[in-house]
């Protein structure tokens, strides 16, 4: 089958065969008698505690399953250490199906500074240490020790970000896909119901895996067929990067897994051209070597219909954590108990996240019976429901039914975003159908509030005045969270985020809207410290626009590198994928990579933390700032430390072997004589 023909796919329901759902999916050989089962078709391994609902990406798939037929168990959590737990459930008849969770097991188990969390949101008691580092690659392994002979099939974020040879932040290393260090059979990246449901039919027929190579969405090893022709972006002495379009069967080869290893431009190139063919209309197949192997990615999963995402959403989903937890507590269980999502993807392609790679920027939304048939469900079958709905989006607010003007110019499009530099003139930014919908959540019976928490895209929301008048007076509560994430352009053009002018155009909008409304509501900026190409001078403006705005942030984040994530790509690499990438053609990024230098940006976010003032004071006077030293307004840090205050009060600097004191070293300042 010719993968990049593709226009329309199987509906995903097509060959259900419904059965009587379980209850829960069973976690025990005792729930499997209770159900009168033998056997399962498929287990599917978890690093989350067994939630079953639509926010959990093992409960969609199970439920899923379920629905084609198939008898579905669930291994949350297992003890890795040997392979007897992960036999608890019996052989699968399919396959395994193997996932680390809702998110990548090293950004859920380490913070930014790579120091371990303590707890787990995923977990029952919040307690951490109940899942494996790389726990995708750990727990296939043990499936394989199980039953050697099982197809095992890789899901999820964690495999979905870690497709390819990827730079992994906590080992300070490009390491090969998780594919072939979990020695797994396949891997489904994005969203993947479609394609699970076709693999679990297709293995279930008899056929090998080796044989699901035109599925969308897979990566496997394979060879690469005699009828395709290799365009190759591996050539970085070229400017073409793999770009030229030919006709009949092409095949794109990535830099192979050494040459990203040893060249950094050759990482940069493959991740410029890896988002480069991420559209579903247009993408073409990947290939890239590892080691005498070829790793195939086949091009992305074709987005779902409102119709599907509404099946997807209807499955009979228990809406509670499995009874084995008893009374204990799951974080992020009760985070989003009273919440509703309303769509998936994200167009807006911010190179520090990783939700476009993982969902797609072509938005898959669900309909309005669908949502209010949830949020009923919520209201009579969720215990300590009030009637409050705690958020209603997704990964955007509001970005509901927006979408191109065009399908045949969104087929086309290799843009990374469709809203930076500025808003496309071809997207339809219309909040009509949102605003529509929180009118009839409000109108449901037994709803008093419906809260919107989700992040919202402030430049898209400037172009509706009704929309922000319509937020404001009726879905935020005391203060709503937006992000700017900085004030300074260098920055801002390396995250694909919109200029401040943006945020203040919003701000001023939602103040007025809301003394319209005759209510006191506030705005909390979010920032983030240390991203590829910002300056030091950069977080002190930035500091300082915090200061004249009088913002004192609590909490800060400071940028993490996750897998395959642009911005990834230029902290490790120094190069900035979003323009060509060649050898002596490459446009430079400046990386803030040591601890001391990623404090500082953190401490200038945090310029009102006595804690932090020592720091500063010693940063401000290495970049010739003095005058920002005092108490007048104008000044960011007081020249004098309160008595008791300051955790470096009174300390000296390290001091490196040889005597000398460490400095900070000030990146793209011109210092003052």
């Amino acid at each position: 089958m010719d993968t990049q023909i593709i226009t329309a796919a199987k509906p995903l329901m097509a060959q259900a065969r419904p059965r009587k759902p379980a209850p829960f999916l069973p976690m025990s050989r005792a729930e499997m008698d209770a159900l009168g089962w033998d056997e399962c078709d498929i287990v599917l391994v978890t690093g989350d505690a067994y939630v079953d609902h639509p926010s959990f990406g093992m409960a969609i798939i199970g439920r899923l399953l379920e629905a084609q037929g198939f008898r579905v168990g669930i291994i949350s959590q297992p003890d890795w250490q040997s392979a007897e737990p992960f036999k608890a459930l019996g052989k699968p008849k399919v396959f395994f199906g193997v996932t680390g969770g809702n998110m990548d097991s090293m950004v859920n188990r380490y913070t930014a500074d790579r120091r371990l969390r303590h707890d787990d949101a995923y977990t029952a008691g919040g307690e951490g240490g109940k899942r494996p580092d790389r726990s995708t690659v750990v727990y296939a392994q043990r499936c394989r020790e199980a039953f050697k002979d099982v197809p095992i099939v890789l899901g999820g974020i964690e495999a979905s970000l870690r497709r390819i040879a990827h730079y992994d932040y906590w080992s300070d290393k490009v390491r090969r896909s998780v594919l072939a260090d979990a020695k797994a059979d396949l891997l489904l990246y994005g969203n993947a119901e479609r394609a699970v449901v076709e693999v679990a039919h297709r293995l279930a027929a008899g056929e090998a895996p080796r044989e699901l190579d035109d599925i969308r969405g897979v990566a496997l090893f394979r060879k690469v067929p005699a009828d395709y022709t290799e365009l190759h972006a591996d050539d970085l002495d070229s400017a073409d990067e793999g770009a030229t379009r030919q006709k009949g069967l092409t095949v794109i080869r990535l830099p192979a897994l050494e040459q990203v290893e040893q060249d950094k431009e050759a990482y940069a190139r493959a991740s410029r051209v890896l988002h480069r063919e991420s559209n579903p209309g247009n993408a073409r197949p990947l290939v890239q070597r590892h080691g005498d192997r070829d790793l195939w990615l086949n091009p992305p999963p074709i987005p779902l219909t409102s119709e599907e995402m509404d099946a997807v959403y209807d499955l009979p989903y228990a809406r509670a954590p499995h009874p084995s937890y008893g009374e204990a507590k799951i974080p992020a269980w009760d985070m989003i108990k009273f919440s509703v999502t309303i769509m998936r993807g994200c167009f807006g392609g911010c190179t520090f996240c990783s939700i476009t790679e993982h969902e797609g920027r072509i938005i898959q939304n669900r309909s309005e019976g669908s949502i209010l048939r949830e949020i009923e469900k919520i209201r009579d079958k969720t215990p300590g429901f009030t009637g409050v709905i705690s958020d209603i989006g997704g990964p955007t607010a509001n970005m509901y039914r927006m979408a191109c003007k065009d399908p045949k110019v969104e087929a086309a499009c290799r843009r990374p975003s469709c809203v930076f530099p500025e808003i496309c003139p071809n997207l339809n930014t219309s909040h009509d159908d949102l605003i529509r919908l929180y009118r009839k959540v409000r109108e449901t019976k037994g709803i008093k509030k419906v809260m919107v928490a989700s992040g919202v895209r402030y430049d898209l929301a400037v172009e509706s005045p009704e929309y922000i008048k319509e937020l404001v007076t009726h879905h935020v509560g005391g203060y709503l969270k937006i992000a700017p994430e900085h004030t300074e352009r260098g920055p801002l053009d390396k995250m694909m985020k919109p200029g401040i002018g943006a945020y203040n155009k919003f701000k001023r909008m939602f103040d007025e809207a809301a003394e319209r409304a005759g209510k006191k509501y506030y705005l909390i900026p979010y920032f983030i410290a240390a991203h590829p190409g910002t300056t030091d001078e950069d977080m002190m403006n930035l500091a300082l626009w915090l200061k004249k705005n009088r913002y004192r942030a609590d909490q800060v984040q400071t940028f993490l590198p996750s897998p395959m994530a642009t911005a990834t790509a230029m902290y490790h690499t120094g190069v900035n994928p979003l323009r060509g990438v060649r050898h002596g053609g490459s446009d430079k990024v400046e990386a803030i990579k040591g601890l001391r230098q990623r404090r500082l940006h953190k401490a200038f976010l945090r310029y009102h933390d006595p804690d932090n003032w020592p720091v500063l004071r010693e940063a401000l006077i290495e970049m010739g700032r003095r005058d920002l030293i005092g108490s007048q307004p104008h000044q960011l840090v007081p020249a004098h430390q309160p008595p008791g205050t300051g955790k470096a009060a009174g300390t000296r600097r390290p001091v490196r072997p040889g005597g000398k004191a460490q400095k900070f070293t000030t990146k793209g300042v011109r210092l003052m004589k």
